[in-house]
């Protein structure tokens, strides 16, 4: 009874209140951000998430001009349903290295964080050309014109450049071989191919748009989509979660 008539000055006193709502505030605030000044990195980190390979970057950068984002998102969520549906959960460190990310709030069309390998690559040129061929029932528009346009690549060093100022880990060698890498993922013949692997591990490499003789934004886009969700072995989390 008396600890409730102590309260009561709280509520008799707007002011007094106010200043002790201010106070808790004050002091949950900081118990959730003072933790983060002595934390490296508030991500885990995943063993084979790497850096895009300049190819791969350039595809993505199709894919935002192109606002795939808008209608595909990319963050699996940990509900059953979308699990059951598109595979194991979206882990932080997957996006890392995006600016920006493309988690996405919107689905005209199915999450793509685990598109990778999924389909050939025969049929995301078709997909792509005309999705309708693949898809009755699709409302995505066609983008023909990817495999027509040759891939601007010239200054994709300079991308890498900028993503490394920012905090992405590339490497001044990465850098500097951008544009002999970017070839190289096309051609396994290549005479820079092993140089290549050993930048970017685990990198696929082959001619993504059917057309060897030049490189095009289909190159680049079908090979920005085959890499997504297939850098982390998920077989080890699926086992762990089975464990417990």
């Amino acid at each position: 009874m008396k600890l409730l008539n102590k309260h009561a000055v709280f509520e008799k006193n707007s002011i007094l209140l106010l200043v002790g709502i201010l106070i808790m505030v004050s002091i949950g605030g900081l118990v959730e951000i003072v933790p983060l000044f002595y934390l490296e990195n508030t991500i885990e980190k995943v063993e084979g998430v790497r850096p895009y390979t300049p190819l791969e970057l350039a595809g993505r950068n199709i894919y935002v001009r192109e606002g795939c984002y808008t209608c595909h998102s990319q963050m699996i969520r940990s509900t059953r349903d979308e699990v059951e549906r598109y595979g194991h959960y979206s882990l932080a460190a997957e996006s890392m290295y995006d600016h920006p990310f493309l988690w996405g709030s919107k689905r005209n069309g199915p999450d793509l964080a685990r598109v990778g390998n999924k389909y050939s690559d025969d049929w995301h040129r078709e997909h792509l050309k005309a999705p309708s061929s693949v898809v009755p029932e699709t409302i995505m528009p066609g983008y023909p014109f990817l495999a027509e346009t040759k891939l601007s690549y010239e200054n994709i060093g300079l991308d890498i450049k900028t993503n490394q100022i920012i905090g992405v880990p590339y490497t001044d060698e990465q850098v500097e071989n951008a544009v002999e890498d970017l070839k190289a993922q096309l051609d396994e013949n290549s005479d820079g191919y092993d140089a290549f692997m050993e930048r970017y591990p685990s990198a696929q490499v082959r001619d993504f748009d059917g057309n060897p003789r030049e490189i095009t934004e289909l190159d680049a886009l079908i090979a920005y989509l085959q890499m997504l969700g297939t850098l982390v072995d998920f077989s080890i989390y699926d086992e762990s979660e089975n464990n417990r």
